[in-house]
């Protein structure tokens, strides 16, 4: 009975020696492969969170030089973060704050160059919506409306689309263009929610043109109700 069970032991072993002896390489490879795979994948979780910790650090110091006002240090402090940490999302938000600061100074060519970087650089498409947008304003004032124009057309993302035609509408006013800026204002009009306060000052701004968005809705809902009376 022992030699019985020796000789199936053997058996065995042969045939597990005969398995490994034909894909013993093939799966020593596979497991190096997923092993390794899970290795990078480890270490570049590691690397994207300490990335974030160093970039959150950066920007509390961006931010405290912002506060300081101390415009020279600030730009070296941005300089810094772009060079370092421009894949993060706190580069760009550290470019808006750091835009805002150097226009309140007066530097406008250095508040321009952060929002275009903001703009082209944001791998966020929202900080990038909200670069443009700032950018097309101090390009307003400087009336540099072609350029201004030529920055918003580059690419807002949707959920900035009535902020990128009220701005579109303010180049068109200050270029004496009215019946453009009307049609912008209008398509802001309709693409901001009712309840949204910026909305009024669309409204404003419509009035100024002799146009009462307001009214012409109502007039409309009372046609459609006439009509629909009438049927």
């Amino acid at each position: 009975m022992a030699n019985h069970l020796d000789l199936e032991e053997q058996e065995q072993l042969d045939e597990i020696k005969h398995f490994w002896k034909q894909y013993g390489n093939a799966i020593t490879w596979v497991l190096i492969v997923v092993l390794g795979a899970f290795a990078a994948w480890n270490g570049y979780q590691y690397w994207q969170r300490n990335q974030a910790a160093q970039a959150a650090a950066m920007f509390d110091e961006v931010e405290k030089v912002s506060h300081e006002g101390d415009t020279d240090k600030l730009e070296r402090a941005f300089g810094d973060m772009k060079d370092r940490f421009a894949s993060t999302t706190y580069a760009p938000q550290a470019g808006l704050l750091v835009a805002k600061t150097l226009y309140e100074a007066g530097k406008l060519d250095a508040a321009k160059a952060a929002l275009t970087w903001v703009a082209e650089k944001s791998k966020d498409a929202g900080y990038a919506s909200v670069g443009r947008l700032r950018l097309a304003g101090l390009l307003i004032d400087a009336k540099a409306y072609d350029e201004a124009l030529k920055v918003l057309d580059s690419g807002v993302a949707e959920e900035f689309a009535a902020l990128q035609a009220d701005r579109r509408g303010d180049i068109y006013m200050a270029q004496g263009k009215k019946a453009e800026a009307k049609e912008q204002y209008l398509k802001a009009y309709k693409l901001f929610d009712a309840g949204v306060d910026y909305r009024r000052l669309v409204v404003v701004k419509l009035n100024s043109l002799g146009v009462d968005p307001q009214a012409d809705e109502s007039t409309k809902a009372s046609v459609a109700g006439d009509q629909a009376a009438a049927k």
